[in-house]
C-alpha cells in the first residue's frame, strides 16, 4: 500500500516512515466513516492512550528524581489529557488529514478536541504497531518534549487553586470569559479573561480554551497571592 500525497506528508511531519502504511490510514479513519472492510481507530486509540501514559510517566519519573507521587500525578495528568493530545495534534495539522463522515466533516470534526485527541492517541499507536516501542517513545519525546520540559512547573490545578482562593474567603467561583477567537481552524487562538467577584481579572491566550483558561487563572493568582 502507498500512501497518498497528504498522508505521506504527515507522516514526514511525524517524523516517521511508516512499513504498514495501512496502519497510519487507520489511525486517522474516524468511526463515522468506518466499516466492515474499513477498519476505524478505536481500537488504535485504546492502544495508543497506554504507550503514551507509559512514555511520559517514564519520562517525568527521569526528570525529577526528588519528585514525590504527590508531584508527579499532576504533571502526569495535565499531559496525557485529552487537550493536551489535541493541541499536539494541532500543532502537526493532524485535523487536515483526518477520514471523517459527511456529517462530521459538516459538524467541524477537523476541530473537535475530541476527534483530534483520540486521533493523536491512534497514531502513537500506529507507530508502536509499526515501529516498535522506541519509535513510538521517540515520537512522543519529539511532539511533547517542551510540555515534558515544563511539566516540572506544574502543580495544584491553577483553576482549581484559584477557586479554592476565592471559597476561603466567601466569594463566588471565578468567571471565565472568552474574549476573542483568531487563527485558523487548525490552530486557533483564544483569549480568555478571568474575574473575581471583587472586580480583579487577568487576561490570556493559548492555542485551546482549557489552556488559556489555566494561564489567566495562573496570572491572577500571582496577582492576588
Amino acid at each position: 500500500m502507498k500512501l497518498s500525497a497528504d498522508l505521506a506528508a504527515f507522516s514526514a511531519r511525524l517524523g516517521h516512515r511508516f512499513a504498514r502504511p495501512e496502519l497510519l490510514v487507520t489511525a486517522l479513519t474516524h468511526p463515522s466513516i468506518g466499516s466492515a472492510t474499513r477498519p476505524d481507530n478505536q481500537r488504535l486509540e485504546f492502544l495508543g492512550d497506554r504507550v503514551l501514559g507509559l512514555v511520559l510517566a517514564e519520562a517525568l519519573f527521569e526528570a525529577d528524581s526528588s519528585a514525590s507521587e504527590g508531584q508527579l500525578a499532576p504533571r502526569f495528568n495535565a499531559l496525557v489529557r485529552k487537550e493536551t493530545c489535541a493541541e499536539v495534534a494541532r500543532e502537526i495539522d493532524l485535523g487536515a488529514v483526518l477520514k471523517l463522515g459527511r456529517s462530521e466533516t459538516k459538524s467541524g470534526g477537523r476541530r473537535k478536541e475530541a476527534l483530534l485527541g483520540d486521533a493523536m492517541e491512534a497514531v502513537i499507536a500506529a507507530v508502536y504497531r509499526d515501529g516498535g516501542f522506541e519509535a513510538a517513545r521517540a515520537l512522543v519525546l519529539r511532539l511533547w518534549g517542551a510540555r515534558v520540559a515544563e511539566a516540572r512547573a506544574v502543580g495544584q490545578d491553577a483553576k482549581t487553586a484559584l477557586q479554592e482562593w476565592a471559597q476561603a474567603r466567601g466569594a463566588p467561583p471565578p468567571d471565565y470569559v472568552e474574549l476573542g477567537r483568531e487563527g485558523p481552524d487548525h490552530a486557533p487562538l483564544f483569549t480568555i479573561e478571568v474575574r473575581l467577584a471583587d472586580g480583579r481579572s487577568a487576561k490570556a491566550r493559548a492555542g485551546s480554551k482549557r489552556q488559556a483558561e489555566h494561564a489567566a487563572a495562573a496570572a491572577l493568582l500571582a496577582e492576588v497571592s
